[in-house]
Order: C-alpha cells, then structure tokens, then sequence
C-alpha cells in the first residue's frame, strides 16, 4: 500500500512542482546579449533566450542593458 502511495500521489506531486509553465522568469537575455526585465518594452516579445533569476546574473553572464 506504501508503494501505490508513493507511485500514484507523491511522485506526481514532486514532478509536478518541477514544471514552471505558468511562471515566467525575471530576466531574459535575448540571442544578441540583451537582458530584458519583467515589464519592459520587449520583455513580452523576446521569444529565443536565456532565463535570469536578476539582472545582475545576466550581465555577470554577458548580457548588456538595452538602449534607450
């Protein structure tokens, strides 16, 4: 009876928790190195990039800030 609870209940719920698509990260480094925050001007519309906890993790990595 353990095993059913552990295959059947617990072990969806920890695979479950892993999955992040109804949450967006913070930052977004484009293709060309540009870090776009949550709630700037091509935040929504960058599509291809890497995913930042801060904006100082992705300058750290080599991203820049976009031009104004």
């Amino acid at each position: 009876m353990k095993k059913i609870l552990i295959i059947f209940i617990i072990l969806p719920m920890f695979l479950l928790a892993g999955c992040s698509s109804g949450s967006s990260p913070a930052v977004k480094k484009s293709t060309t190195g540009i870090c776009h925050e949550k709630g700037t001007n091509y935040y929504k519309n960058t599509k291809n990039f890497s995913a930042f906890d801060s904006i100082e993790k992705c300058l750290n990595s080599g991203g820049r800030l976009p031009k104004k």
